[in-house]
């Protein structure tokens, strides 16, 4: 299987990044074919900025819902002008064969490795309940609208039953290492990571399989325990095909 996997850790000594070694070396004992986006190594920009609306739209997106975005992130007063007659009797297909040439280059290229991928990885670290803001931000920015997901014209008025998944990934495996204790995520951490990261953020858009697995305090526990946890990754590389 051909594996994307997203790292996310500024620091090369982390027991984060052991996992991530481990990961890699398990994948490829087991035959995967497997890439890794370090994150912080390619110092990625993960502020969406209004540049990035580009890559917000497809054909299903409604007329008027795409001309208003147009003119909010227009420039001054003349630009707006200019656009608002440019887009007079303009359609859908029109409007994005002419600004999909403005998407932004270093989104591009990440669609393209996912798009490419047929299992994603994450690895990172938990800060304040979620993902680090980078990782945050690289989702924000590459599971866009047109991309990962797609809506109805229910959705586009408000109905969340309105989406339409766009991914065909097979299994995506988020590993995440934690401050805190199996306790503190069973009294309600993990059901809130749960509901906005591996429900919103990976089931929504389509991938088949979420498995999310948690090494809980990996800065209080021993050797012993940090051993398990390594031994635990290495079998998840080994065995990501299974359900």
């Amino acid at each position: 299987m051909k594996i994307l996997t997203i790292y996310a850790n500024p620091n090369p000594k982390s027991f984060c990044h052991a996992i991530l070694e481990q990961f890699t070396q398990s994948l490829e004992e087991a035959s995967h074919t497997n890439e890794v986006v370090d994150l912080y190594a390619m110092k990625f920009n993960p502020v969406l900025k209004a540049r990035d609306y580009p890559n917000w739209i497809d054909e299903k997106i409604p007329l008027e819902t795409l001309k208003r975005m147009i003119l909010e992130n227009s420039g001054g007063p003349i630009q707006r002008f200019a656009l608002e007659r440019w887009l007079r009797n303009k359609e859908v297909p029109d409007i994005l064969k002419a600004i999909k040439r403005l998407r932004p280059k270093d989104v591009v290229e990440q669609q393209q490795k996912v798009a490419q991928a047929q299992g994603l990885a994450i690895i990172s670290p938990v800060w304040f309940v979620g993902f680090p803001a980078i990782l945050k931000g690289w989702i924000e920015r590459v599971f866009t609208y047109g991309f990962a997901y797609s809506l109805t014209p229910e959705g586009w008025k408000g109905d969340i039953h309105g989406r339409i998944p766009l991914f065909k990934h097979e299994k995506a495996l988020l590993i995440s290492t934690t401050l805190f204790n199996e306790e503190a995520y069973q009294a309600g951490l993990r059901e809130a990571m749960t509901r906005l990261i591996d429900d919103f953020g990976f089931r929504y858009p389509g991938v088949k399989n979420v498995e999310h697995v948690y090494f809980y305090s990996v800065s209080a526990v021993g050797e012993e325990v940090r051993q398990g946890y390594l031994q635990e990754t290495y079998r998840l590389g080994k065995e990501f095909c299974s359900a």
